[in-house]
Order: structure tokens, then sequence, then C-alpha cells
């Protein structure tokens, strides 16, 4: 997320992030963060206070006057909300499809290689 000044509409963070301001914080689905101060009594969002309390790397360059908000790393350090494959079935080198899900319970690597 590229800001040109650390204070957002709340619409333009949750746009933006999937984070969204509630009474108990700043929420995500049914996962909510205490963030005390990052919703001002303006109805604005401060960033810096919410990156805080979100776990979001913010940097700021002075140069071109931007601030970049990266992902919530919430949990240990850990960008992933979990680690759970969703559904997924692809071709394997015969074309045939093959369900992901007939893995499951066992730990697999998945190997993707692109030509661009």
């Amino acid at each position: 997320m590229l800001l040109t000044e650390t204070v957002v509409q709340p619409r333009a963070f949750r746009a933006r992030t999937g984070w969204e301001a509630k009474p108990e914080g700043l929420c995500k689905g049914e996962h909510c963060v205490p963030a005390p101060g990052a919703l001002r009594p303006d109805g604005l969002i401060d960033v810096e206070l919410a990156a805080t309390h979100l776990r979001m790397p913010l940097v700021h360059d002075e140069a071109h006057s931007l601030w970049a908000v990266g992902p919530a790393s919430l949990g240990g350090g850990r960008a992933l909300d979990s680690a759970q494959l969703p559904g997924l079935t692809l071709e394997d080198r015969s074309g045939n499809p093959f369900d992901f899900s007939s893995l499951r319970g066992r730990k697999a690597i998945l190997v993707a290689w692109s030509s661009y």
C-alpha cells in the first residue's frame, strides 16, 4: 500500500489491506487486534499506529514523499493467515487431474516453473 500521508479513510485502509476499523479494534474476518489510537476521533485511521499494532512494515521515502505499508505479520512474524492449502486440482505430467487433498496429512513440496 503506497501513501502520500499516514492518515487515511477507513474505507481506503480496508480496501488496500483487508483490515477494517471496528469498536473492538482492527479486524480481518473474525480476527481482531486491539489498536488503541489507530482510529482517530475525526474518523480517520492513523496508519503509523495501525501498522505498529498489526506488525506491518512501514517505510518512508523522503525523496518522493511516499510511505509504503507491507502485509500484517501477526503471530510470530508470519505473513500467512494459515498453512492450509486451499482446494486445488491440477493436471499431472500425463494430463490427468491430480487432487491435492489426496495428500492431506502428509508433507509435500510443490515445485513450479515458468518461462516468463
